[in-house]
């Protein structure tokens, strides 16, 4: 069993900075996949981010060149920076972790095993 808590969400304004951070607990190994999604209640669950166990990166286009996914092996958690954000970034962000995921499947959160709570961000002025 994987427990995930997210933290560091909160309110920005348009152009600032946010970062989260994923803590797991619990055993995640092989190859696995740790990501983050968004879901507004108008929109359904999206993918943001991901990492893969060999450390490749894979990102949404709407967030490529202003969100990097990072990972700390020894604390077992994963972060995403996020940069120049957008009033469109608004979302709860959850955090994901599957294990075995293939290529095909890492931008479909049906494929993770285990979620987080989610964190609220609100990009606002």
């Amino acid at each position: 069993q994987v427990h995930l808590v997210e933290s560091g969400g909160g309110l920005v304004q348009p152009g600032g900075s946010l970062r989260l951070s994923c803590s797991a607990s619990g055993r995640i190994s092989g190859s696995y996949a740790m990501g983050w999604f968004r879901q507004t209640p108008e929109k359904e669950r999206e993918f943001v981010a991901t990492i893969r166990y060999n450390g490749y990166t894979y990102y949404a286009d709407s967030v490529k060149g202003r969100f990097t996914i990072s990972r700390d092996k020894t604390k077992n958690t994963v972060d995403l920076q996020m940069n120049n954000l957008k009033t469109e970034d608004t979302a709860v962000y959850y955090c994901a972790t599957g294990l075995g995921l293939i290529l095909s499947s890492l931008r479909n959160g049906a494929a993770y095993d285990y979620w987080g709570q989610g964190t609220q961000v609100t990009v606002s002025s």
